[in-house]
């Protein structure tokens, strides 16, 4: 089996991406509803109540929404930092002490084979973080919901496998839309999130001779379209020297449609 992965849902509405091993199977946020999760489980022939806990990035609800719900249902571990931790308190319902476990950003836990690193992200929540998974040589990359990629997130993500890669917005569809402005310059602050083309650049940095697959993920409903985050990311890498296709796949992620279950 090797390292598997599906991209589950992805965008503004809710978030899910579950890994496994052959011994460990992990959910990574669950930030759709319990119904929608189970859904999205049936669609790729995985069993939720299987998983080996749930890994949360941060508090934001299209991240969190369906945790309380899984996690009592099928008495699942949960692991997010202590600042998340308190941050959820409230936004979740009762989780039992037994149940509740502390994830330190910058730290890294090992279950049987898989060895799984946490690192620190730019948002506007209390620390949100995100994950590098390592298996067997394998490495998959997972940065969304950052307002920008740092030296530091390039270095820990640097020539993973596959990436689940944060392509938010078009700059100029964002401009020109109907948010408020406060959203806006949420969205285009370093708290916020990354652009198409500011993502690819980050990619151009990332990509090594093992990359073979990047999933472009966190799609805004309003502000990208697939075949626009796709051309945008496939031109600035051109410019970059990386040719699309040859080198490495571009993939899309959506709402409420899971990725193809992969081995990498």
């Amino acid at each position: 089996m090797g390292l598997q992965f599906s991209v589950l849902a992805s965008g503004s509405t809710g978030n899910a991406i579950f890994v496994e091993t052959e011994n460990q199977s992990f959910l990574v946020d669950a930030g759709l509803s319990g119904k929608q999760m189970q859904q999205l489980f049936e669609q790729i022939g995985k069993d939720i109540s299987k998983l080996s806990g749930i890994l949360v990035t941060h508090e934001h609800s299209d991240h969190i929404k369906g945790l309380g719900v899984l996690a009592r249902k099928y008495k699942l571990p949960i692991y997010a930092n202590e600042k998340t931790w308190n941050a959820m308190d409230g936004l979740i319902g009762k989780i039992e002490t037994e149940q509740k476990f502390i994830f330190q950003t910058g730290s890294v836990k090992t279950f049987g084979s898989l060895d799984i690193e946490s690192f620190g992200v730019s948002h506007d929540a209390a620390e949100p973080m995100f994950f590098v998974f390592h298996h067997q040589g394998k490495k998959l990359a997972l940065i969304t919901d950052t307002g920008y990629v740092s030296d530091r997130m390039k270095g820990t993500i640097h020539n993973a496998d596959a990436f689940v890669f944060e392509s938010n917005h078009d700059v100029s569809m964002l401009q020109m839309g109907h948010y408020p402005w406060s959203i806006k310059r949420r969205i285009l602050s370093d708290v916020g999130h990354v652009s198409n083309e500011d993502a690819a650049i980050a990619m151009s940095d990332c990509i090594g001779e093992a990359t073979k697959r990047i999933y472009l993920a966190h799609l805004s409903k309003d502000n990208n379209m697939k075949d626009l985050a796709r051309m945008s990311v496939q031109q600035t890498l051109a410019s970059k020297g990386f040719i699309t296709g040859e080198q490495f796949e571009l993939y899309d992620t959506d709402p409420t449609t899971p990725t193809p279950l992969v081995a990498i």
